[in-house]
Parts: C-alpha cells; structure tokens; sequence
C-alpha cells in the first residue's frame, strides 16, 4: 500500500514532458506580460488593434526566428540573415524586376526574394559543412558582403514598388487579420511540422547533440547542414517579401539587428544556444515576448534605452537559466 502511495507522486512528476513544462513557463511568463500591459496602459494595450499591430510587427522577425531556430538546434547560427533580407528586398525591387514583373506577375518580385535568401543560406551552409569555417565566421563574412551588395545594388537609396497586384495583395486583410500575420503563422505551423513530424527535425537534433555519432549512424550531416542554411535563407526571403508587402519599398537598412532580435527569441523561447533541443512554439512565444514588451514600453512613452536595458536582462536571464538546467542534468 505504501509503495503504492509512494509511486504516485512520482508519476504525476512523469506526466508532464520537460518540453511541455518549458512552453508552460514560457505561456505563463507572457501571459504575466500582458496582464503588466493592460495594467500600466489600460485598454489601449487590449484592444484588438493593438494585437494586430503587436501581431503584425512579431510576423517578419518571427518567420525570420524559425529558421534560425533549426540552424542555432543544430549546434550553429545564422548572423547574415538581416543583412540577406535586406538584400532581398533591394534585389526584388530593381527597376528591372519591377519592369518585367508588371509585364507578367507581380509573384515574380516574390520568387526573386526567395532566391536571393535560398541562394545565400546555401552558400552559408556550403562554407560551414564543406569549408569547415565556424558558423560564426562563416555567416559574419555573408553579414558584411550582402550589406555593401545591397547599398552597391539600391545606390543608397529606397526602391519604391510600383507593381499594382502585389500592394493590392498585401492591403487585404482576410477574416480581419493581416496578411504578415496569416504567413507568420503558416510559417510557424509548417515548421512545427518539420521539426516535430519529420526525419529532417529528428536528424537536425541529433547533429545538434552529437555530430560524429549522427554521421557514423549513416546520415549525410555536411549535406543536411547546407539544407538548414538553406531553410533558414528561405525564411529570410519570405521576411523580405512581408517586408516589402509592409512598407512597400526595398532598402539595404531593412533587417538591421534582425540577427539579434532573431537569435534572442530563439534563445528565450528554450532552444540551446550549443544545440541538441529547441522549439518552434517556444521560438514563436519569445517573439511575441520581445514583441509585446516593446509595445507596453511605447505606450507608456518609455525611452528606447529602457526597452534595450529590460530585453538585455531578458536574454541574460534565459542563458544562465539553460546554462543551470545543463548542469543539474549532468550533475
């Protein structure tokens, strides 16, 4: 009888996964966030225009915090992914893109983006798999090379998008909800699916945790490295066309420190900065954590140095919280 007892709580303990109870604290602390909004801003900050605007402005840095949450599981990082999108957005909006796409689609100023994000993150995955450049340096390189392209390319200047379908497609706002936000969230559950639902997720851990035990058990790990460059430059292309869509325009400074807004959701949403775990929904709860904090700053006409202070504090906590967690398990 007494063991029975006993054996009880200790199943209770088991009922809950570790990755559920991390996204429960992670709700949870949101959740807190928000009830610190409404208190200090009233009902400006839960009205439903302010959700859509907090929504809207988590969706491009959010798409862009997906794929680096793949890469950063992995065991690497991706610090190019502002300065590509900035890229994209100039290379999408040339006066000869723009020509040939009022000619045929405006989807056309979509695939360029794309390319230009794919074609980047594959050269960032070819230089850290088959180069063998750290990923820190690697990406760094691609940083600086696609900020001078892109001023090079725009001349400094901002493209303005004069393609009709393309701003009659980003004006409309289906059920009520903008479009940046309808992609953020297909993106979100797309990726949800692949790192939860697939043999690319379950591969991507393990070369996280283990990269010579995930190669020697027969996986191709420099080739599945060059795909998570890959993804992580297709999120950023599709970042740029949201960004296109939202201020109808490409320039070099689109993007700026999305790199470390990127990486600091993924690092407080519960992925390890050393790879081996990570989590899209947790990824996507950081996001709006930055998002909404943010938000609440503004609306009580807080400084801009504040918000840096309180979000430094923020991804600081997160590190030294993973950093405790890693020693209790090898303790």
């Amino acid at each position: 009888m007494s063991a029975q007892v006993s054996a009880a709580p200790s199943t209770a303990k088991r009922r809950l996964p570790p990755s559920v109870t991390r996204n429960l604290g992670l709700v949870i602390a949101f959740v807190v966030i928000c009830l610190i909004g409404y208190i200090t801003a009233g009902a400006r900050f839960g009205s439903v225009d302010n959700m859509m605007t907090i929504l809207r402005l988590a969706a491009i840095v959010g798409v862009v915090s997906i794929g680096q949450c793949f890469v950063i599981t992995s065991g690497g990082i991706d610090l190019s992914v502002g300065s590509m999108l900035g890229l994209a957005t100039v290379w999408a909006t040339t006066g000869a893109t723009q020509y040939y796409a009022n000619q045929s689609t405006w989807l056309l100023l979509v695939f360029v983006a794309l390319l230009v994000g794919v074609v980047g993150g594959i050269l960032n995955g070819i230089m850290v798999a088959y180069g063998k450049i750290i990923p820190f340096m690697a990406t760094l390189a691609l940083l600086v090379a696609a900020k001078g392209l892109a001023e090079w390319i725009a001349n400094r200047q901002t493209q303005i998008i004069k393609v009709p379908g393309f701003e009659q497609f980003f004006s409309t706002d289906p059920l009520g909800i903008p479009v940046l936000v309808w992609i953020f969230a297909l993106v979100a559950a797309g990726g949800w699916v692949l790192y939860n639902r697939t043999t690319f997720g379950r591969r991507t851990i393990g070369i996280g945790g283990n990269l010579e035990a995930t190669r020697l058990a027969g996986i191709k790990t420099d080739r599945h490295i060059v795909m998570l460059y890959a993804l992580s430059g297709l999120t950023v292309g599709i970042a740029a066309v949201m960004m296109m869509g939202r201020t109808m325009a490409g320039t070099s400074t689109h993007g700026s420190l999305y790199e470390m807004d990127a990486i600091a959701a993924v690092v407080v949403g519960g992925t390890l900065l050393r790879g081996g775990r990570g989590t899209i929904f947790g990824t996507v709860i950081g996001v709006l954590i930055f998002t909404t904090l943010t938000n609440i700053f503004t609306q009580n006409n807080l400084p801009l140095s504040v918000q840096q202070i309180a979000k430094g504090a923020i991804i600081i906590g997160a590190v030294l919280l993973q950093q405790y967690i890693a020693e209790r398990k090898t303790a």
